[in-house]
Order: structure tokens, then sequence, then C-alpha cells
């Protein structure tokens, strides 16, 4: 596996599992039924952020974008999301780009990383942050709408670099 920068040829192979996830209503509140150019936005991230692919061959296994988490006075702290195409899961692609991010953010002087909603039903998520070094701050209750689950918390994680 490899982690590059994604590049505009990545986006056709990201776009249908950004769909898959955000349609499954579980981890992101993205809005949903977005056409290939409406996604985009969403996910690939401009300067000073990235976004990047894990690839195995010609094939994209998962993404992840990165970026400062506020303008101005908050951007020494970085955000990140992640998406790993469900046909590769359990394949470590969820750790490798976590690990490739908290790398990047490093690497970029940022003082610190911020995730701002984690939903607290994604336990193999929250354990995998949990073991890069992420600390649970506060969890906002009822803050995100699970498909199956209902109004469930959202927890900001964070990680001091």
């Amino acid at each position: 596996m490899i982690i590059r920068v994604a590049g505009e040829r990545d986006w056709p192979h990201i776009y249908p599992f950004f769909c898959a996830i955000v349609a499954a209503g579980q981890t992101y509140a993205f809005p949903e039924n977005l056409s290939l150019g409406e996604a985009r936005p969403w996910w690939m991230e401009p300067p000073p952020g990235q976004s990047v692919v894990a690839v195995d061959g010609d094939t994209v296994l998962g993404s992840a974008k990165m970026g400062p988490n506020r303008p101005g006075r908050g951007s020494h702290v970085a955000t990140a999301s992640f998406m790993v195409d469900p046909d590769h899961c359990g394949r470590g692609v969820g750790r490798a780009l976590g690990r490739h991010s908290v790398d990047w953010a490093r690497a970029a002087g940022y003082r610190g990383i911020q995730f701002n909603a984690v939903v607290e039903t994604n336990l193999a998520a929250v354990h995998l942050w949990q073991t890069l070094g992420f600390e649970i701050l506060a969890t906002v209750p009822e803050a995100f709408d699970h498909r199956e689950q209902g109004l469930v918390g959202l927890h900001v994680m964070y990680r001091h670099l």
C-alpha cells in the first residue's frame, strides 16, 4: 500500500465509496445523493490542506483529507477525515491513513490535531484514534442522526503534536 497526494484522476475512484459511506448514515453528516461534481469540494481539500489516497497498484483503497481545523488564529491546529472503501476494510488502511495524517500535520508545523465529529457508535474509529494517541475531550449529545440508532453523540477528539 502506498499513500500519495490525490489528484484529479483519483476523484472518480473515491466518489463511489464516498457515496456509499455517506448513504449508510453511520459516520458522516455530508449531504446525500450528491453528483460527482457536487461531492468533490466536500472531500478534495484545497491548499494549505490536501487529500491523499491509499492505493494498491491502480486500486484506491481509501482516502483522507487534512488541513487547518479553523482559519486565522485557529490555524495552528489541524483536522482530518478518513474514508476506507468498504470492500477494503480490515487491511490496515485506516491506520495507515491516520499515521500519515499525524506525520503530515507534524511536518507542516501544526501544534495538534482535532477531530470535530467522531460518531460515538463508530467504535472501530474511536478505538483506532485512541491507539494513535487521540483522546476524547467531550461528547456532544445527540449531535448525529444515525440511520439505525437514531440520535447519538459526536466525540471531539484531540492529539497534541
